[in-house]
């Protein structure tokens, strides 16, 4: 009795039954499974002798319970179709009971068939999977039901199958759920996850089956915060089943008042198109579609002001090329399931590679409302109203419907509304949050609008004692934090109340059992509580989590980084790093801690991992600058000791203040890395003023115009002329009037006309500087030395009377042109007086130059009005200077 082994994969991978019916016993076990009857695979007799256990010791990890031997007339393939029937049939129990509802009708301890006598409860196979899903030293969620299930799941795709090709893509399944348990998201580790692109192939005939996998691939990405990688995949999921999607513009209305029709941002988006749509539905989910009745609630807003969507006036797009200009903006086509979650994810990832401002909410918008406007699958309309909520949180008038939405949500989990096989229809393909991360949100929702004591109920049956914590202390409560805490750790308190429903007595002095991994973090929140035995308590969590605890030692490694103790800080975070090295936070701290204890390749090595996890991070980018410009001289100085280890000679050569060159491979690389995090912090002048030092030690005299400009434009109203470094501006001028005036005998090249000008000298570089005096300097600033710099620039330009006159604005901004009667200053005045002298040379160089010029006028009068200003200082040498600068002037006549 043959088996479409294809056929059959194909219906577990996609939740849709076309196998043709078969003799064979496996393929009604196999539609079992894709209709979601796991209670009658699971108890079937194949699958429980599956799951025969034979154990030489309870305490033995679950894998070595089970063989998974399955006595089989078809061979090895056979074999390998009811493992994986098993994996798939446990995994998809799993998310049932944990993500999509409605509540599992079977239990663990049900699917077992023991040999040997034992004493083994639901309630410590429960204990024992979650602590054997602890990974990368984060725990994983402890009241997550049912959690036996997912870890049978792991163990049986972790056997070698040498027939069925889809294992990898359920193993890539595994790991999305994995991540998600898991307190903290955690790397995965080399080679758990094989290349897809032979799996592609296999199924390139299936363009929705190709689709889903790259969307799939990419959601992983997402839980691991890869953005740029799972957009790579989204966008190819998208090529994949040809979903055509464009962000376009069109006239329409958002209020009720609004009178003129304005252009409102409109997402354009249309299905290919498939031979039956239907098809892509059960029966049971078409008919109920039918009515209507198996989507959440949409909760309207009821606003007097808002319009329950935008109102488009227009039936075409503001765009004339759009390619989808055919499609009427407020009668769009209704897109397939798997578009809407391809939609759905690319709106997640406009969240993720976008700055934190209002156009991502604007952005992200228009995606869920053509989701929203077609209901066609329960789970994935659920993400779409979840994806409305979070948006609406941080608006006055849609805030309410915001929480009741959620709480809509929560509470159709347990409800029959829809049925299994379609929620479970594209569960792997949505960002679906688990039941108890949609109640967490919950919670922390009303704890933002100061429902503190709902938000506290709710992380207390949650056993989310941390953000209990929180709430406690929101009510200053601080004593019943505390007291928890020590409660759960020394026993006193049962972690959940639920326990004694699930019919586990507790007695008073019986200590309660956790895993390893689950104390340690109990620990740490009571080293958060208890500051003056941090330490300790931090230690101690180290200790019970077996040296693996990656919150321990991040805890303990702020404690030491906030008290400045860097050397200790950095044994810890390397550590926590080294356990979990997708926290960039952590990386961050180490960094910061190895730059004070002038470990310059392990903070090299540490902001150049947060710039890889989160390459918007502006500051990281500025720190790694400075770390490439510090390793240098370190590098340099190192060389110098290593020569005076070996001559005497050189410690005299180098005894003095001379500071070590920076090689110019790394100014380059600090440039580089300014370059990139000021496209991210583009408002903060250090960072300019960083760049634009770096940018005139490499010699990119361009780039450092443009930061020079940038840091007066964010400081000149603080700190006026301040703000100017007048250094780098001199270098900027000279590096334009070094070159010949004409521009014909300052080309490159071969000497034709039309040769390119270096663009950091010479006329190359004059547009920018000029912009730089015009646009940016001279309409905010004013000082001696800028004005000087700019009748420079007018004087190689020969530009005689806007240099003049440059110099004159400089002199009525210097010491001179604003001393007034009764300065007693001599040295102030010596300066003055200098000053004097320079504008009255000016005068007689340039006056003659300048026609209808009258320069002696001028001159005279500064001299004058100077010395009437400051007869006090007669008696000073440098009043003779004056008296013969009057005398030549009158000579001139």
């Amino acid at each position: 009795m043959s088996i479409d082994t294809a056929a059959l994969e194909k219906a577990l991978l996609t939740g849709r039954w076309d196998a043709a019916p078969t003799q064979n016993p496996l393929t009604g076990l196999a539609k079992k499974v894709v209709d979601g009857a796991f209670r009658e695979f699971l108890t079937s007799p194949l699958s429980r002798e599956a799951f025969k256990v034979n154990f030489d010791s309870q305490d033995a990890e679950l894998k070595e319970w089970f063989t998974f031997s399955v006595p089989s007339a078809g061979g090895e393939l056979e074999e390998e179709i009811v493992r994986l029937l098993a994996a798939v049939a446990c995994l998809n129990a799993f998310l049932q009971a944990n993500w999509t509802g409605p509540d599992l009708d079977v239990q663990a301890l049900s699917i077992l068939t023991f040999a040997p006598p034992h004493d083994i409860t639901d309630e410590s196979l429960r204990q024992k999977s979650v602590s054997e899903l602890a990974y990368g030293g984060e725990p994983a969620y402890h009241l997550a039901a049912v959690p036996f299930f997912f870890r049978v799941a792991q163990i049986i795709l972790d056997l070698p199958f040498r027939h069925l090709q889809s294992v990898e893509w359920w193993r890539l399944r595994v790991w999305n759920v994995h991540q998600q348990i898991l307190d903290e998201p955690v790397a995965l580790a080399p080679g758990s996850l094989s290349s897809l692109e032979k799996l592609a192939n296999a199924y390139a005939s299936d363009q929705d089956l190709v689709g889903r996998l790259w969307l799939e691939r990419g959601l992983l990405e997402h839980h691991l915060a890869n953005d740029r990688a799972a957009l790579e995949y989204f966008v190819r999921a998208a090529r994949a089943t040809e979903l055509q999607y464009e962000l376009t513009g069109a006239l329409g209305k958002r209020t009720k008042f609004q009178q003129r029709d304005l252009t409102q941002l409109v997402l354009l988006a249309e299905s290919r198109k498939r031979p039956e749509h239907e098809e892509k539905l059960p029966k049971e989910a078409r008919d109920a579609n039918d009515t209507a009745s198996n989507v959440p609630e949409t909760l309207a807003l009821n606003d007097d002001t808002l319009l329950e969507q935008t109102e488009f006036t227009s039936s075409n797009p503001a765009a004339p090329d759009s390619l989808l200009g055919h499609l009427d903006p407020s009668a769009q086509p209704a897109l397939h399931p798997l578009d809407q979650a391809i939609l759905l994810s690319l709106c997640l990832n406009v969240r993720n590679t976008s700055p934190t401002h209002g156009l991502t909410n604007e952005q992200m918008s228009p995606y869920i409302a053509r989701v929203i406007s077609h209901p066609e699958n329960w789970s994935v309309h659920t993400v779409a109203l979840l994806l409305r909520a979070r948006l609406e949180s941080g608006r006055t008038r849609t805030v309410e419907r915001s929480v009741l939405q959620l709480q809509a949500l929560v509470e159709q989990m347990p409800t029959a509304d829809s049925t299994l096989s379609e929620r479970l229809l594209f569960i792997h393909c949505i960002p679906l949050p688990s039941k108890w991360e949609l109640e967490r949100e919950l919670a922390q929702r009303f704890l933002s609008i100061g429902v503190v004591k709902s938000a506290l109920e709710i992380f207390e049956r949650l056993e989310m004692w941390e953000e209990a914590v929180k709430c406690w202390q929101a009510i200053e409560r601080s004593d019943k934090a505390l007291a928890v805490v020590h409660d759960l750790l020394e026993g006193r308190k049962a972690e959940a109340d639920s326990v004694l429903v699930r019919g586990k007595a507790i007695s008073g002095s019986r200590r309660v059992a956790y895993d390893a991994s689950r104390e340690a973090k109990l620990w740490c929140l009571l080293g958060e509580l208890e500051p003056d035995k941090a330490v300790e308590h931090f230690k101690r969590a180290w200790s019970v989590s077996g040296a693996t605890s990656g919150r321990a030692m991040r805890s303990l490694g702020g404690y030491y980084f906030a008290r400045n103790e860097f050397a200790e800080a950095v044994v810890c975070l390397r550590r926590a790093v080294a356990i979990n090295p997708l926290l960039s936070r952590s990386w961050f701290i180490l960094g910061c801690a190895c730059v004070r204890e002038e470990q310059w390749e392990v903070a090299r090595e540490a902001f150049a991992r947060c710039v890889a996890l989160d390459d918007e991070d502006g500051e990281s980018w500025n720190n790694l600058a400075s770390v490439y410009l510090r390793m240098g001289r370190i590098q340099t100085r190192k060389q110098v000791e290593d020569e005076e280890d070996e001559s005497d000679e050189t410690e005299v050569a180098v005894s003095g203040d001379k500071t070590p060159e920076i090689p110019f491979d790394n100014k380059m690389l600090a440039f580089r890395a300014l370059q990139q995090g000021l496209k991210f912090s583009y408002d903060n002048w250090r960072m300019w003023m960083n760049y634009t030092i770096v940018a005139m030690d490499v010699g990119e005299l361009s780039e450092a115009c443009r930061g020079l400009g940038r840091v007066v434009e964010e400081r000149a109203a603080k700190i006026g002329a301040d703000s100017v470094d007048a250094d780098v501006l001199d270098r900027l001028v000279n590096a334009v009037t070094r070159a010949p005036v004409d521009p014909d005998d300052a080309v490159e090249g071969d000497g034709t006309a039309n040769a390119a000008h270096n663009p950091n000298e010479g006329h190359g570089l004059l547009r920018r500087v000029e912009d730089l005096f015009t646009r940016v300097l001279l309409p905010r600033v004013a000082s001696p030395r800028i004005f000087r710099a700019r009748a420079r620039l007018l004087t190689w330009q020969g530009y005689w009377a806007e240099a003049l006159q440059a110099h004159l604005e400089g002199y009525r901004t210097g010491i001179a042109g604003r001393m007034e009667k009764g300065e007693t200053d001599v040295a102030r005045w010596r300066e003055a007086v200098q000053e004097v002298e320079d504008v009255v040379d000016v005068l007689v160089n340039f006056g003659p130059r300048v026609e209808g010029s009258k320069w002696k006028m001028q001159a005279k009068s500064i001299l004058r009005t100077f010395m009437g200003r400051t007869r006090d200082f007669e008696d000073e040498p440098e009043w003779a200077k004056l008296v013969a600068l009057q005398e030549e002037l009158k000579n001139e006549d």
